[in-house]
């Protein structure tokens, strides 16, 4: 639980960086937490008739959902400007889709070295 708040919270901070590289991992456990809160907040909403909450969650995660997509692309060797695929009708959102689910180069590509991954640390005695 504590990685999946932990990624959430670093995709947030990192709202403006369109420069770097975003793993796999941890734009996907972003998705799902954005998601998951923003259904909640819709659940809310409708319980209290008054659509603002989601509505006021949903434009200020626009921001930080294009940065970590653009860096998702990054990690797999795009440009950001492949986001402009999602607007072509049917055929574009799938082939993003795509895009952010293909493993990142394992190497520095133009866009920086790979991200830190978490690896899992030997119980000390």
């Amino acid at each position: 639980m504590n990685d999946f708040v932990n990624n959430y919270v670093n995709v947030v901070k990192n709202a403006l960086n369109f420069e770097d590289r975003t793993s796999r991992r941890e734009y996907w456990m972003f998705f799902a937490a954005n998601f998951a809160i923003a259904i909640a907040l819709c659940i809310v909403d409708g319980l209290t008739g008054l659509p603002i909450l989601s509505l006021l969650y949903m434009v200020a995660m626009l921001l930080p959902g294009i940065a970590a997509a653009v860096r998702r692309l990054h990690d797999t060797g795009r440009s950001g400007w492949w986001m402009l695929a999602g607007l072509v009708p049917i055929v574009g959102p799938i082939g993003l889709l795509v895009l952010m689910v293909l493993p990142g180069t394992a190497k520095a590509n133009e866009f920086g070295a790979p991200p830190m991954t978490q690896v899992a640390m030997p119980a000390t005695a």
